[in-house]
C-alpha cells in the first residue's frame, strides 16, 4: 500500500525542539524536530488511550553500574502525561513493555515543509 504525503507545517513552525499535533486523515499525529530530526507518531498511549504526544520528552536513564546514571539518547523518549508510560520516540516502542508500541510515521522537512507519509 502506498504511503500518502501530508504536508504538516511549515519548517518555521517546528524549530529544533519542537512540536505540534496536527490532524490527518482521521488521526491526531503528533510531529517532532529533535535534533534537526522529524520523528512522527499517533497521538494515542496504547495503554489507556492518553494524549501521548503531550507528554514530556526525557532522555533515556542508565545505569551502567552500582550507583551509577547516565543519560542517552537526549530528548527521546516520551512519556505519557496520564499514567508515565514511557516510549521511544523513533520507533513507538514502549520501554517497559516489549509487547506494545505506538504507531510511528515518516517525517522530514522538504524544503520549507514539513511533511509526514501515512499508510
Amino acid at each position: 500500500m502506498a504511503s500518502k504525503r501530508y504536508v504538516v507545517a511549515r519548517a518555521e513552525e517546528l524549530p529544533d525542539g519542537a512540536r505540534k499535533i496536527v490532524s490527518v486523515g482521521n488521526r491526531e499525529i503528533g510531529v517532532f524536530n529533535i535534533g534537526d530530526r522529524y520523528y512522527a507518531l499517533r497521538n494515542s498511549c496504547p495503554h489507556k488511550n492518553g494524549p501521548l504526544c503531550r507528554g514530556r520528552l526525557r532522555p533515556l536513564v542508565v545505569s551502567p553500574g552500582v550507583y551509577q546514571i547516565d543519560y542517552q539518547q537526549e530528548g527521546l523518549v516520551l512519556k505519557c502525561p496520564w499514567h508515565q508510560w514511557e516510549f521511544d520516540l523513533a520507533t513507538g516502542q514502549a520501554l517497559y513493555d516489549e509487547t506494545m508500541r505506538v504507531k510511528t510515521y515518516e517525517a522530514e522537512r522538504e524544503g520549507e515543509e514539513v511533511v509526514v507519509y501515512v499508510e
